[in-house]
């Protein structure tokens, strides 16, 4: 929350970058070097590009409606995996794999763009002890 010189709230609007695509709509919620988070409106009987990221994984949680993500396996070339996402499921692609969303019914989902980073990333200069 942002304070005025008053000490009261000030209205902040923040605006987000939307983009219409021929299968709904794609809205910006809040991006930085390290993710891409935005909401998407799907329609049924519409889907996405076949696609793939090189660096980034991919995923989506369904707040409303069906959506089904189909991802290419890059070792066995004629097998498709397929998940249907309903309200409060959530699904990844991995980096390289060929993906693609498609609306089974009108609804709306969270996409999430991350890169992955290592849990043990930590160097010790010297050991935790008593003072």
């Amino acid at each position: 929350m942002i304070l005025n010189k008053e000490g009261t709230p000030n209205k902040v609007k923040e605006v987000f970058m939307k983009a219409g695509k021929i299968w709904g709509e794609t809205e910006l919620v809040h991006a930085n070097s390290i993710l891409e988070f935005h909401r998407i409106s799907f329609k049924s009987g519409f889907k996405c590009s076949e696609h793939f990221h090189q660096y980034k994984w991919n995923g989506f949680f369904c707040e409303s409606g069906k959506l089904l993500v189909r991802v290419w396996q890059n070792d066995q070339a004629d097998l498709i995996d397929e998940t249907i996402l309903k309200p409060g499921d959530f699904t990844r692609v991995r980096p390289g794999f060929v993906h693609q969303f498609e609306g089974l019914e009108d609804g709306v989902a969270f996409e999430l763009y991350w890169a992955e980073f290592s849990h043990d990333d930590i160097i010790r200069k010297t050991v935790g002890s008593s003072v």
